[in-house]
């Protein structure tokens, strides 16, 4: 009588795809619906840690190749449970388009005028939290007395607008175009959500060739009195697109927007182009990637890799 076979399933030479893992299909969605979740293959989601030998004892990864390999089935696993995502909320500078250093210009150009020196490193423990934080805080620092926020906020613009964001300058970050479409192309709702006025928001997007059509919202300052890192601008975006917070995945490059989006209660992938990883950890943001040409369509329906790192 034939003898069974002794050898157990997971002992057959396995490929683990660093994300999504082991899924089957996608499934197709429309335009406007939410992305639906792949199905998974329950009997290949053992990481190389836990595969046993014929004697019973742990197989150990002994090669720096089976190491790579383990840690890649455990991003992937941990990329299973990020769970369901139906809109991406960009901020704008800093993400979408490379402007926070052109502001810091104009802010510098602002208080010359004024006649107090400035640098641009002045500015940075501001970025993101809407213009009249941005130049107020400096002007506090820096001891200076009556200073009218409003009105400063008004010669900022001036001489941004006239100066740093001319139409089609090519601000524009590579691969955020990219990004913008492949989500759309998921079926995922787009929006821009910044602390910054809707004149700026405008401009800003024209500069970097970024048509205000291409997103479902665009959420600015102007209707706001608290700005990030309150929640209100995310919650605000996730209402007016109808999609519940839980499923809004943010795009950030300021601690006070990690901020913002984690009391929100939303999923952030923070990017390195204002601050360091260091800092940006400090506030906790789901994943860390160097720029928004370095984020993928599978970080952002996945989690991949659904670990503080930048790539």
């Amino acid at each position: 009588m034939a003898q069974r076979s002794t050898a157990l399933p997971f002992q057959r030479p396995l490929s683990f795809p660093i994300c999504p893992p082991y899924f089957t299909e996608f499934p197709l969605v429309s335009p406007v619906s939410s992305v639906a979740r792949p199905r998974w293959r329950p009997a290949q989601t053992l990481t190389l840690a836990s595969r046993r030998t014929r004697s019973g004892t742990a197989a150990r990864a002994s090669t720096p190749q089976q190491q790579v390999e383990e840690e890649e089935v455990r991003v992937g696993e941990e990329g299973a449970g990020w769970g369901k995502v139906s809109a991406v909320l960009f901020d704008m500078d800093g993400v979408l388009c490379n402007s926070e250093e052109l502001s810091r210009l104009a802010g510098v150009d602002v208080f010359a005028e004024m006649g107090v020196p400035v640098t641009t490193d002045d500015f940075v423990p501001f970025t993101g939290t809407g213009e009249a934080n941005f130049l107020g805080g400096v002007a506090s620092a820096k001891g200076i007395n009556d200073f009218d926020p409003e009105a400063a906020k008004k010669r900022f613009f001036e001489i941004y607008l006239d100066k740093y964001a001319k139409p089609n300058s090519g601000i524009g970050f590579p691969g955020a175009l990219e990004l913008v479409m492949e989500c759309k192309r998921k079926g995922l709702k787009v929006a821009v959500a910044s602390s910054a006025d809707r004149v700026k928001v405008d401009a800003n997007l024209t500069a970097a060739g970024l048509p205000v059509s291409l997103f479902d919202v665009i959420v600015s300052a102007d209707a706001f009195e608290k700005l990030k890192p309150a929640p209100d601008i995310f919650l605000a975006a996730s209402k007016s697109l109808n999609v519940p917070q839980s499923e809004c995945i943010v795009i950030e490059d300021a601690l006070a927007g990690v901020q913002a989006a984690k009391a929100a209660q939303m999923r952030c992938i923070a990017v390195t182009t204002t601050l360091s990883e260091e800092i940006l950890q400090q506030a906790g943001p789901s994943l860390i990637r160097k720029e928004i040409g370095s984020v993928s369509i599978d970080d952002v329906l996945y989690g991949c890799h659904s670990i503080n790192h930048s790539k």
